[in-house]
């Protein structure tokens, strides 16, 4: 299913019930979750060549995956998605409590962002679908989510052009 690139500071991986150290070089299993703590930060390479950065307090379950498919993965928190646009598009799911996000072959970040739920496209396409409403993303193009105690499951907010301070804030968030 994949491997842990990097870890830094602290970090759990939890498969089938049982917890242990987020580490470098550890292998990646279907329904597996991981974990990183304050100030912590890891690197994921998945079987479909996708690289995961994560950032602090942030948690990522491998859902169902296949190589030559694609899968779904449930997210907390904060992390950059990264894959070649040279190979072959699969179809990626991304789960978040705030919106469900469809990746084709691309580089976005999904976390908090000035204090809000936000997704940013780097480039590809990303779909981000909450309740009823949908939109796509394109490179340079973001979103922010607004609160759902607001009465507002079924809308999204409007797709804004990201200045460069904004993106290379939320990269740094997942240690990029």
């Amino acid at each position: 299913m994949g491997v842990t690139l990097a870890a830094f500071g602290s970090g759990a991986l939890v498969r089938g019930g049982v917890e242990a150290a987020l580490v470098a070089d550890t292998a990646l299993f279907e329904n597996d979750t991981l974990r990183t703590g304050e100030g912590s930060f890891a690197a994921l390479r998945l079987v479909t060549e996708a690289t995961i950065n994560l950032g602090p307090f942030s948690e990522i379950t491998l859902d169902a995956f296949t190589a030559s498919l694609g899968g779904t993965l449930t997210l907390g928190g904060a992390m950059v998605f990264d894959r070649p646009d040279d190979l072959p598009p699969l179809d990626h799911t991304v789960l978040t409590a705030f919106a469900q996000i469809g990746v084709r072959g691309t580089r976005f970040f999904a976390g908090p962002s000035n204090g809000v739920p936000a997704i940013f496209c780097a480039r590809g396409v990303v779909t981000v679908t909450r309740g009823q409403a949908r939109v796509d993303l394109g490179p340079g193009e973001g979103i922010e989510l607004p609160d759902t105690a607001a009465g507002s499951e079924d809308r999204l907010g409007d797709v804004l052009r990201w200045s460069e301070a904004r993106i290379a804030a939320a990269y740094a968030s997942v240690g990029l």
